[in-house]
């Protein structure tokens, strides 16, 4: 059986799509930075309309969380509770909005790579910064049942976020790919090929970005305008049991139902 595809959409976009979405169960990730006062307070405020236009759709709900301006391994407590903040408003919009999955984004840098083997336990520093990062909000998600998703931004190491997610030994926190910053890595940073940072995560694997690129910029085009290996990507996502929501995510989200269809033409998802 084929894999159903999702789609990134923020809340004005859902009307457009909703034949789309409610077609077969397809996940939406409602996008849109939840980490803002106004912004947060403006999706409370909109709840109830949100919940009536997903009324029809019956795949799951996730939240693309907060993620401008702030890491995830700060070693400045002050830092740290505002990050803190932050999540807690986007564990507040689960809750609204009755979704059950937040992306947050890995705080692994591209300089760490080359640099952090020249510090004493560089790596086990950093992963002992996200853990008192992380762990309040992770003890909350876990209360909800809802499950946060490490998204990978400049890791050139497909199997770093996922040692570090096993350190956590949660249920509320897996491993997120997203198809464009893994091809970018590939292209500049001379990282492993896409399909392999899917091998690298396994079933901790709970949440796919899908985007075409060219390698050299993180562009979010629609599927088949660029020249991503789809047919390895979804090769190692049939090994799977983990059913990760594949979520299509497009500057513009006027290609998504085009995107969709190229991948089912080939026999790739539908």
């Amino acid at each position: 059986m084929l894999p159903i595809l999702g789609a990134a959409l923020e809340l004005h976009q859902i009307a457009e799509h909703y034949e789309w979405l409610r077609e077969q169960p397809r996940d939406l990730e409602i996008a849109g930075y939840f980490g803002v006062d106004a912004e947060a307070i403006d999706i409370k405020d909109k709840a109830g309309d949100v919940l009536r236009q997903l009324d029809g759709i019956k795949g799951r709900i996730g939240i693309h969380g907060p993620h401008r301006g702030f890491p995830l391994d700060s070693e400045d407590k002050e830092v740290r509770a505002v990050v803190h903040q932050r999540l807690n408003e986007g564990l507040d919009a689960c809750g609204w909005l009755s979704a059950t999955q937040m992306v947050i984004h890995s705080p692994v840098k591209a300089w760490y790579y080359e640099n952090l083997e020249n510090l004493d336990d560089g790596w086990e520093r950093l992963q002992e910064r996200v853990h008192l990062t992380l762990s309040t909000a992770l003890k909350r998600a876990e209360e909800m049942g809802v499950e946060l998703v490490l998204e990978n931004i400049e890791d050139r190491d497909p199997g770093a976020r996922v040692r570090l997610v096993e350190t956590f030994d949660s249920v509320a926190l897996k491993v997120s790919i997203d198809t464009g910053h893994a091809a970018y890595a590939h292209g500049v940073g001379n990282a492993p090929a896409v399909d392999r940072y899917v091998r690298a995560a396994g079933n901790h694997l709970t949440h796919v970005h899908l985007q075409d690129t060219d390698h050299f910029a993180d562009r979010h085009w629609a599927i088949g305008d660029g020249d991503l290996p789809w047919s390895a990507i979804f090769s190692e996502l049939s090994k799977l049991k983990s059913n990760p929501r594949l979520i299509i995510e497009l500057n513009d989200k006027s290609a998504v139902s085009r995107s969709a269809k190229w991948l089912s033409e080939r026999g790739l998802a539908h």
